[in-house]
């Protein structure tokens, strides 16, 4: 059979031009075989992804399913009507109408179709189909055949269903944002935390929605987000009106970013509070240490501002009222460091130019807290450099607390706070404990003062001067622990005897404190007593004093060496004296030769110490000294370190002497205490001093003038 011209096979390719009927054949053979390739393929493809098909002929209501399609509806391909009525019969009773409505206008207008809708299979349960057809039209224009595809999607609307349900549950916000921007969807908590219902945020742009997000940190994240495709976590905060801090996770989605929060004000708000705390109880801390690290607690206490500022205010001045009850500025500080020059000649100047009405002046002298405004302060002061000073600080508000203790007032602290800053509540309740504790260190120091002068007074007052016999210079020194209560049981004595014999003593009561203080006084004054009535030598003075000690039940340890220095006529010609003396375990006497050598009289480990045993055997010895001679007594508060060994600290006194040796007798022993305990002793020092000064001349001035009790005899040089 011939072929027209214009006839095309199947594929659309047109047989060449006097092809013979066996080549056309074999043509719609491969087409054939093509078609069926395509066709199974389809069908493949149909099945794998459960799809069904449909063609809907609107002008005689005829629909044809195919296998797929009748089984996902409950159908039997046998006995399928292949109508409208048949499909109808399976639509949800709810959606039905509007299917219907929906398919007319489809056909009416030959556009599109695609909806989704639910149907009952005959066992009464519910599936969610999904279709979408395309229309033919005919040649009036008019819908001829409906043809399309549909498929369950049950499954995907249970897990969408399940995720709303989990979305809305949830106790946190969330919502998501499209590639534009703008909100796709907000779970209930989102409506609550951010103030608004979800229909009035659904297709909103957030950033004109919410327009503080823009170039901060919210519109940062989330655009990095997007950008980088990893997720994103930060703290923010929103100002009004949602005044609150949030805690942001964003990530993205092929849809745009999910974004889920939570409002977390209050859980700042507690740890702003305890962090507060905390440092509020760092700086009681710190003030408690430093008002605990000195004895000098006005010092201490004038470093109080710089614990204070900046964590309680940016600026502050310690007060404190002195011994004569006149106040003074002792500290200041300042946040900003090139302003504390300028409160440092504030403080200088404040006090003297404040009237009593300014309301500093009235806190002071009322001892009551007060808050003021800065500009209050300035209407009271008269022109001058305070005034001056102080608009330049331009404080905003003054808080002034007063520094009280057992009922009295014992100084001030004034904050200052700048213009926008304001004191909390809680920064003042922190302050005046500053203020309290500061102001109990200060009256304990007070306290602690007068009852440490006290005691020095009375112990100095049992130390008493020297004599000054003729030809013999004596000099001594007492200085009190630095840490300790300053006073104790080292004594230093120096004497006549009724025989005109010169007796030195130094001794040292186990303790440190005003027992050991009152059982030195009691053995001093039974050893003068024995040894000036008695006229004995020094192991007989040791040995009186051991029994009486025994006798009244002095219940106490001591140790302690006496000296006496005796002449004969024949040594005075000769210009020599006899040094004869007792050690109960204490340091030997050093002695300083008029050529500058420095001898250690005996080991230092002497008899037994007082208060032992009083029948233990004691030990005299004697050595010849020649005039110019030194020799000191001291106690081990001269050489005794917590860092060195005892032989360490004589061996260093020996070198000291040595090059101090030809010095003044005053100047030697201040030199020595110096230079071995830098005025600040460990321990207790007491130390006495003789010097020989030759007889067969004046007696020096550097002696001072002779003074001795008119019941010894004369100088034996005087004879």
């Amino acid at each position: 059979m011939d072929a027209s011209p214009d006839r095309t096979t199947a594929a659309g390719a047109r047989p060449a031009a006097g092809s013979s009927l066996a080549e056309v054949r074999a043509e719609l053979a491969a087409l054939q075989r093509r078609y069926e390739n395509e066709r199974l393929r389809w069908e493949l493809a149909k099945e794998a992804g459960e799809v069904g098909t449909f063609d809907f002929a609107p002008a005689t209501g005829k629909l044809l399913w195919d296998e797929q399609l009748q089984r996902m509806f409950g159908y039997d391909p046998s006995t399928f009507t292949e109508s409208l009525e048949a499909f109808t019969a399976r639509v949800h009773p709810d959606d039905e109408q509007w299917h219907a409505d929906a398919l007319q206008a489809a056909v009416d207008t030959v556009g599109e179709y695609d909806v989704e809708y639910r149907i009952v299979l005959p066992d009464g349960e519910t599936r969610w189909i999904h279709a979408r057809g395309r229309h033919l039209p005919g040649p009036d224009g008019r819908t001829d055949h409906l043809i399309g595809a549909a498929y369950d999607t049950t499954g995907e609307r249970e897990v969408a269903t399940r995720v709303t349900r989990l979305l809305e549950a949830m106790p946190a916000g969330f919502y998501s944002l499209d590639p534009e921007w703008r909100f796709t969807h907000v779970n209930a908590q989102a409506e609550r935390l951010l103030g608004q219902s979800r229909d009035e945020l659904l297709g909103q742009i957030i950033w004109e929605a919410f327009p503080a997000t823009v170039g901060g940190v919210f519109e940062e994240s989330y655009r990095k987000a997007v950008s980088s495709g990893e997720p994103v976590a930060f703290d923010a905060y929103y100002p009004a009106p949602l005044d609150g801090w949030f805690e942001v996770r964003a990530w993205p989605t092929p849809d745009g970013l999910s974004v889920y929060f939570l409002e977390v004000t209050e859980r700042r708000q507690a740890q702003e509070r305890a962090e507060r705390s905390a440092r509020q109880l760092a700086i009681l801390a710190q003030v408690s240490a430093e008002l605990a690290s000195t004895l000098d607690t006005v010092v201490a206490a004038a470093r109080i501002p710089r614990l204070v500022v900046p964590a309680l205010a940016d600026f502050c001045l310690l007060t404190v009222i002195g011994e004569d009850g006149a106040p003074r500025d002792v500290g200041s500080w300042h946040v900003d460091p090139r302003a504390r020059p300028l409160l440092e000649r504030y403080r200088e100047v404040r006090l003297a130019a404040m009237p009593m009405t300014a309301p500093v002046a009235r806190a002071l002298h009322t001892g009551e807290a007060a808050t003021f405004r800065g500009r209050d302060v300035l209407t009271v002061l008269a022109d001058g450099p305070a005034r001056e000073l102080l608009t330049l600080l331009a404080p905003s508000s003054e808080v002034a607390l007063p520094l009280r203790a057992r009922g009295r007032t014992v100084g001030l602290l004034t904050l200052f706070y700048a213009e926008g800053n304001s004191p909390s509540a809680d920064d003042v309740t922190v302050a005046q404990e500053v203020a309290d504790r500061a102001g109990l260190a200060l009256d304990n120091a007070r306290l602690f003062s007068a009852q440490q002068q006290l005691a020095e007074g009375l112990q100095r007052s049992m130390l008493t001067e020297p004599p000054e016999p003729d030809h013999a210079e004596i000099a001594v020194r007492y200085l009190p622990a630095a840490e300790a209560a300053r006073v104790g049981g080292d004594w230093y004595d120096a004497f006549l005897q009724p025989c005109g014999t010169t007796m030195l003593v130094i001794g040292d009561v186990v303790g440190h404190d005003t027992e050991a203080a009152a059982a030195m006084g009691q053995l001093r004054s039974l050893l003068r007593g024995i040894a000036t009535y008695s006229d004995a030598a020094p192991v007989e003075v040791l040995r009186g004093l051991d029994a009486a000690m025994a006798t009244l039940q002095v219940d106490t340890l001591a140790t302690a060496a006496v000296a006496r220095f005796e002449q004969t006529p024949e040594e005075v010609e000769r210009g020599i004296t006899r040094m004869r003396w007792a050690n109960a375990g204490h340091l030997p006497p050093l002695v300083a030769n008029p050529d500058g050598s420095v001898a250690e009289l005996a080991p230092w480990v002497g008899d037994l110490m007082l208060g032992v045993d009083a029948t233990t055997d004691r030990h005299e010895s004697v050595v010849a000294l020649d005039r110019g001679s030194t020799v000191l007594l001291y106690t081990d508060g001269l050489v005794e370190r917590r860092d060195a060994d005892l032989d360490q600290g004589l061996l260093r006194l020996r070198d000291e002497l040595a090059q101090l040796a030809d010095r003044p007798l005053g100047e030697l022993l201040d030199e020595l205490i110096e230079r071995l305990v830098q005025g600040r002793p460990e321990d207790d020092v007491a130390l006495v001093a003789v010097r020989l000064h030759p007889q067969d001349r004046p007696r020096p001035a550097v002696a001072g003038p002779n003074r001795v009790p008119p019941t010894v005899p004369p100088d034996p040089a005087e004879a």
